[in-house]
């Protein structure tokens, strides 16, 4: 689907959708665990229009208080937060983090605390799934 595109019948609600039918190019390529096809839909007018951007993702799974952690807070104290919210030390939790150059300050600060590091080398979506469930993945959070 291109930007835009309008499929269907025209009947029933209007949505949009933004659609990846391969989320992890490279892994699949290579045979590996986590490609997924991704598609998002959502009330019409109501998804976030940016095209070919990186932007700083975060993700801890379910059970969690709302605001317990924050895009625009350090990885210090997001990783102390839930931590604390965890009832374990912060060298107990483990962070997954998309290995690309652009996340090397990124890695840095979350090795200064002590946290566990698991980097993946594709498929970010695959990662932010991981914190959904920690004790079957090992993935407390998803930085990057």
């Amino acid at each position: 689907l291109y930007i835009g595109e309008e499929v269907g019948t025209g009947k029933g609600p209007a949505v949009d959708i933004a659609l990846d039918p391969l989320e992890g190019t490279t892994i699949c390529a290579k045979n590996l665990p986590n490609a997924l096809a991704v598609i998002a839909i959502a009330e019409k007018g109501s998804l976030l229009f940016a095209p070919d951007v990186y932007m700083d993702k975060i993700a801890i799974g379910p059970g969690y208080p709302e605001g317990l952690i924050d895009i625009d807070a350090s990885p210090a104290e997001n990783l102390a937060n839930l931590a604390k919210a965890k009832g374990v030390a912060v060298s107990d939790i483990t962070a997954c983090i998309l290995d690309r150059p652009r996340h090397a300050k990124l890695i840095d600060a979350v090795r200064a605390t002590g946290a566990a590091i698991r980097l993946i080398g594709d498929g970010d979506v695959a990662g932010v799934i991981h914190t959904t469930d920690p004790d079957e993945t090992g993935i407390d959070i998803y930085l990057g």
